[in-house]
C-alpha cells in the first residue's frame, strides 16, 4: 500500500524530477527506439508516471515506447496481461534496438503458478497460464518480432518467497534464451540502504518514488544495461 498521497511523499519533491537528469555522453542508444513493458512499476504508480523507461530514455537519449498498466501479470489471464498488450498495443513494425520487460510482482502476489521450462522454442510450445511459460513467450515473441536484445529487470529486495522463485527461474531462462537480467533483487550492496533512504526512495515495498527511480534504481539499472549491451 502506497504511503499517504503520492504527491505528499518527500521522494516526489520537485527537486527529484527527471527534468534534472543529465544525458550520458556518447550513449550507445542515442536516437534509437527502445520499448519497455510492465505493470505499475513501469507505469510509475507512485512517482507521477516517471519510472524506469523515462529514466533510461533521458540518460541514454533514446526514444521510448512504454506499455504499462497497473495490476497486470505476466501470466496471460486477460486482455491486460503482458502478452495481450505486447501483441495488440505495441507496433510490430517498429524497429526497436532494445526490449525491456519488468518481472512483475503481481504474479507473485496473486500466487500464479511458476510452471516449468519448455523444451521448445516456438510460441506454441509455452504454457502461458504459468509464469515461466509467459516469460518464455514474451522473450520468443520479442525476438521474432523485433529481432533485438531482450532484457528483464527485477524488483529491489522485499519479503516474497514467490518472487524469489521467479527471479531464480529467470536466471535459468537466461541460459536458454541469451537474455539480459538487470538484477536489483540479488544485489546485496544495492539493497543495503538506511531506513531513511528507504522512506525517501520507496512509497511502499514495491513502488519507488521519483527519487527512488532517479537516484537509486535508475543508476544501477543503467550500469547493468550498459554492461550487457
Amino acid at each position: 500500500m502506497i504511503r499517504g498521497g503520492k504527491s505528499m511523499l518527500k521522494g516526489n519533491g520537485k527537486e527529484y524530477g527527471f527534468v534534472h537528469i543529465k544525458p550520458l555522453e556518447n550513449s550507445p542508444l542515442a536516437g534509437q527506439d527502445i520499448c519497455i513493458l510492465g505493470s505499475s512499476v513501469v507505469y510509475g504508480e507512485a512517482s507521477g508516471q516517471e519510472a524506469v523507461g523515462e529514466y533510461l530514455a533521458a540518460r541514454l537519449s533514446a526514444k521510448l515506447t512504454k506499455e504499462a498498466v497497473s495490476g497486470t501479470t505476466l501470466v496471460d489471464d486477460g486482455s491486460d496481461s503482458y502478452i495481450q498488450r505486447m501483441q495488440h498495443k505495441i507496433d510490430s513494425r517498429k524497429h526497436f534496438s532494445l526490449f525491456i520487460c519488468q518481472l512483475s510482482t503481481n504474479d507473485a502476489t496473486a500466487g500464479k503458478p511458476l510452471g516449468e521450462i519448455s523444451e521448445g522454442r516456438e510460441l506454441k510450445d509455452f504454457d502461458t497460464s504459468t509464469v515461466t511459460g509467459a516469460v518464455e513467450y514474451i522473450i520468443c515473441y520479442a525476438k521474432q518480432t523485433w529481432g533485438c536484445p531482450v532484457v528483464f529487470f527485477t524488483e529491489s529486495r522485499y519479503d516474497s518467497a514467490q518472487y524469489d522463485a521467479m527471479v531464480g527461474r529467470l536466471r535459468e531462462l537466461r541460459d536458454k534464451w541469451d537474455i539480459g537480467i538487470l538484477d536489483l533483487w540479488d544485489n546485496a550492496d544495492f539493497n543495503n540502504i538506511t531506513d531513511g533512504e528507504r522512506r525517501l526512495y520507496m512509497a511502499d515495498d514495491v513502488h519507488p518514488t521519483k527519487a527512488g527511480y532517479r537516484d537509486w534504481w535508475g543508476p544501477e539499472i543503467e550500469k547493468q544495461l550498459l554492461a550487457f549491451i
